[in-house]
C-alpha cells in the first residue's frame, strides 16, 4: 500500500472515530427521535452511511457486503417509517460502523486502483468510491450533530 492510501486509510479510520464518538453519549430513545423539522433519525443516518460506503463497492465490485434489506431501510428517500423487527439497533449499527473501515481495508486494501466499469459519476476504483464516500460520512455526521443539537435544546 503506498503513502497516499495509508492517507486514505487514515482519513476513514479518523472520521469513522469521530462519528462513533459523536454518538456515544446519544442515548437509545435519542436515537429514535425525528424532530418535525427533520426527516430521519440519528440511527437512520448511522445505517445510511454504513450502508452507502459499502454500496458503491458493491456498484464496482458486484460483491456482496450488506444485505439487500439495508437498502429498504436505509437506502436514499426511506426513513424510518421502513423499520421492522429485523432492522438492526442503534448499538448494533454503531458496532457495524466501528468494525467497518478495517474489514474494508482487509478486503481492499491491495485492490483500491484495480479499475472496474464506471459509475454514473464516473469512479472507476475502490480508491475513488472511499473518497466519495469520505464526504457522503461528513453530510451526514453533521446532519446527526444537528439532530443532537436540535433534540437537547428540547
Amino acid at each position: 500500500m503506498n503513502q497516499r492510501q495509508e492517507v486514505l486509510f487514515n482519513q476513514l479510520e479518523t472520521y469513522r472515530e469521530e462519528l462513533l464518538s459523536n454518538v456515544e453519549n446519544v442515548s437509545e430513545e435519542e436515537a429514535e427521535l425525528i424532530p418535525k423539522v427533520f426527516n430521519n433519525n440519528i440511527r437512520w443516518n448511522l445505517g445510511h452511511i454504513y450502508m452507502d460506503q459499502y454500496m458503491w463497492i458493491k456498484v464496482l465490485t458486484k460483491d456482496d457486503l450488506y444485505p439487500d434489506s439495508f437498502n429498504h431501510w436505509f437506502g436514499f428517500g426511506n426513513s424510518p417509517s421502513d423499520f421492522d423487527d429485523e432492522t438492526p439497533s442503534f448499538e448494533e449499527l454503531k458496532h457495524l460502523l466501528k468494525n467497518q473501515t478495517s474489514k474494508i481495508k482487509e478486503l481492499y486494501g491491495d485492490r483500491l486502483e484495480e479499475e472496474f466499469p464506471p459509475t454514473e459519476m464516473g469512479m472507476f476504483t475502490i480508491e475513488q468510491v472511499l473518497s466519495r464516500t469520505i464526504f457522503h460520512e461528513g453530510m451526514h455526521t453533521q446532519a446527526i450533530n444537528d439532530l443532537k443539537r436540535y433534540l437537547r435544546i428540547q
